[in-house]
């Protein structure tokens, strides 16, 4: 499909989300029935869809499983096919995947050379045993490149694993895997799927503890497990376009809710009075206070937990304060009800800027939480959101996905 098709069919499928909330909204006389005929007309704007800068390579990201492939081999390095139900799971190589640079396919390539002369097995279901899992690989535009090898110990002591730690780092160092040129290579024992630094630490095996990138002049420190954009030419995209609907007087405070490393809030720092931003990873809000320090931004503060704990608290003494902006940029889960609930329940909040990479899942709940009516029975009390403009963003070339920014207003 051209890149010209993507982006006409990503648009024709926000449109088609936004309908779904439109006709919700205007069920709920929360809305008003738009003057046009037109039956697939919304009530507010839908832009174009913003093309990304770059379509090809762009994924500063990527994680590779370790399965069955095509020829029964258990340790091969790639991406699934198939499907649970139907037991017919393969894991086929990514060398043809177009959104994927050369660094990470290289990568994923030397790993799986290295499992398959290790005396260990692959860990494809954890209750049948074996140890090599997968393989992030993360990237910058700088020349930066971080390895982080997933392994499950089983019953394996320390002492056990020390001897495979120590050949994973001769391969990648002095074996064939050092055309990889790697700046960093993370080991995390775990017996759990995904597991966060406080669960099992990142043991740094070789190189620097951090990865670096640069966003519209601004420099970032990266950890193993936090959050960023992945398309790092995209996000420039997506950040000019926040700053843009914005519109702050620079008297205001932005709520930057699942913060990260603090991307966008830096990148806003100098449209607003005050940057506070919230991010459940302690190791992003680690990088994010690095990363305002290294910048020489001071009105920035960052603080670490559970966006549903720490907002309500903070809003309360902001109640009768002068209007502010929130930014929201959450996962795929969407926001905790909390979370909304303590946004449409703060009157000085006049405007949202609501970040979503799957608006037609979890995160439809939220913008009916914060646009319909009040509702007693959840606690939901403030004057309704409206939105007023939708934007999509292609984060993702070649694939279905795209960002959606979606501006709601009171």
């Amino acid at each position: 499909m051209s890149y010209e098709k993507q982006l006409q069919v990503k648009y024709e499928g926000q449109k088609k989300t936004l309908q779904f909330l439109d006709a919700h909204l205007i069920q709920k006389n929360c809305l008003q029935q738009p003057n046009s005929q037109n039956q697939q007309q919304l009530s507010f704007p839908l832009l174009p869809t913003v093309p990304s800068p770059v379509v090809e390579g762009y994924r500063n990201k990527s994680t590779f499983s370790v399965n069955k492939g095509p020829d029964g081999n258990p340790k091969t390095v790639g991406f699934y096919i198939g499907t649970g139900k139907g037991h017919n799971i393969v894991c086929v190589h990514a060398d043809h995947l177009l959104n994927l640079p050369e660094k990470h396919k290289q990568v994923a390539t030397y790993y799986e050379q290295f499992i398959q002369q290790s005396p260990l097995e692959s860990c494809i279901l954890f209750h049948k045993g074996g140890h090599w899992r997968e393989i992030t690989v993360r990237t910058s535009t700088l020349g930066d490149t971080m390895a982080i090898v997933y392994f499950h110990p089983q019953n394996l002591t320390k002492d056990d694993v020390q001897p495979h730690k120590e050949s994973l780092v001769n391969f990648f160092t002095r074996g064939a895997g050092a055309a990889c040129q790697l700046t960093s290579l993370y080991f995390q024992e775990s017996s759990m799927t995904r597991s966060t630094n406080e669960q099992a630490p990142y043991q740094l095996l070789y190189g620097k503890p951090h990865i670096y990138e640069e966003i519209q002049e601004l420099k970032f420190r990266i950890s193993p497990d936090a959050f960023f954009q992945v398309n790092t030419f995209g996000a420039e995209a997506l950040f000019k376009t926040v700053k843009d609907v914005s519109q702050s007087d620079k008297a205001s405070t932005l709520l930057d809710v699942c913060c990260g490393t603090g991307a966008i809030g830096l990148n806003l720092s100098k449209d607003f009075k005050k940057i506070i931003g919230i991010e459940l990873i302690e190791q992003a809000i680690e990088d994010a206070k690095y990363n305002a320090s290294l910048n020489g931004i001071l009105n920035c503060h960052f603080l670490a937990g559970k966006a549903e704990v720490i907002l309500p608290q903070l809003l309360l003494p902001l109640y009768a304060s002068v209007p502010h902006v929130t930014v929201v940029n959450p996962s795929r889960a969407g926001l905790h009800y909390r979370v909304t609930r303590a946004i449409r329940n703060c009157p000085s909040i006049r405007k949202l800027v609501y970040i979503s990479c799957k608006p037609d899942g979890e995160a439809m709940k939220n913008f009916i939480e914060l646009c319909g009516p009040p509702d007693p029975q959840k606690k939901l009390f403030g004057n309704s959101f409206v939105p007023t403009l939708a934007i999509p963003i292609d984060m993702f070339p070649h694939t279905l996905h795209c960002e959606l920014i979606i501006i709601f207003e009171r």
